[in-house]
């Protein structure tokens, strides 16, 4: 039994092990996964002296408990919450030290969705196809955390070390702006309900999760009845359902879809997604091609 290893003493209500996801598998309809909120993890990564790429587990608001067989290094990063060792507080966005045996807790969220916990070595389940991420739609990757799973660890690299001691992060958004380019399908759609995108605001919907921030608001006007079939989307694509409320295709998202896409969501304004509460306004920015 190898003593570089986590045991999960509270799972919270989902936790799983992400990293950098699987892209290029699309044609083979597997979706990307991944850290949904990717810089935070980078970033809880670089603290304890990891690649920026090394899995590291995602929690979901109420965050998790997990007990090392040895001593290591670890970080907490995305949504700010309390975290403690034994019970006793720590910092947040730092480095820590924690003994073996001792618990490492990072607790409820006091802003924002998601937390990141990384730990020198990085977590080291099985890989499947070039990924060590869970992905909830495919099934592909390890299991959403229980209590009591063990994670395995790598052994840190001879001269790893954290590179930075302490580091500010973005708070959760009170607004979400997404910019988004029209297209494919945003003829299927009417002029007013484009000016209805781009103008109106929408809330966040508590049905949102890592395959997709659902949305509440004004019903886009479709200017083609039927069906469309089914068809590659990629991270990021706006797809509208029949009820007419925009979907923001995340990480986990299906690889083929039968709704229209209106358009897509540039890649650099999807980390804030993943820390959007329920209710937060979202405001999409209609953009032209570059």
């Amino acid at each position: 039994m190898t003593d570089r290893a986590l045991a999960v003493v509270r799972a919270g209500a989902l936790t799983t092990v992400q990293d950098g996801g699987r892209p290029g598998y699309a044609h083979l309809g597997v979706p990307r996964s991944g850290a949904l909120d990717a810089p935070a993890a980078a970033l809880a990564n670089r603290l304890v002296g990891n690649p920026a790429g090394a899995a590291v587990l995602e929690t979901t608001l109420d965050g998790c408990a997990v007990r090392p067989r040895s001593a290591v290094v670890a970080a907490v990063t995305g949504a700010p919450c309390p975290v403690t060792v034994n019970g006793r507080p720590v910092a947040w966005g730092a480095p820590v030290r924690v003994p073996a045996g001792a618990v490492l807790e990072a607790g409820a969220a006091v802003g924002g969705v998601r937390s990141y916990v990384a730990v020198l070595g990085g977590v080291t389940v099985e890989p499947v196809l070039g990924s060590r991420s869970t992905d909830l739609l495919s099934g592909l990757g390890p299991a959403p955390l229980t209590d009591g799973t063990v994670l395995p660890l790598g052994r840190p690299v001879a001269g790893q070390h954290a590179r930075v001691d302490v580091a500010p992060q973005p708070g959760p958004p009170t607004e979400l702006v997404l910019r988004v380019t029209l297209g494919p399908r945003d003829d299927w759609f009417t002029a007013e309900a484009l000016r209805t995108l781009g103008t109106r605001v929408y809330r966040i919907s508590p049905a949102s999760n890592r395959i997709g921030l659902r949305t509440e608001g004004p019903a886009l006007e479709r200017a083609r009845t039927g069906e469309l079939p089914s068809e590659g989307v990629v991270l990021g694509a706006v797809q509208v359902p029949p009820d007419g409320r925009p979907v923001v295709f995340l990480a986990d998202h299906p690889t083929t879809g039968g709704y229209p896409v209106v358009g897509v969501v540039r890649p650099a304004d999807l980390a804030p997604a993943a820390q959007a509460l329920p209710g937060t306004p979202v405001r999409f920015v209609v953009v032209r091609h570059r």
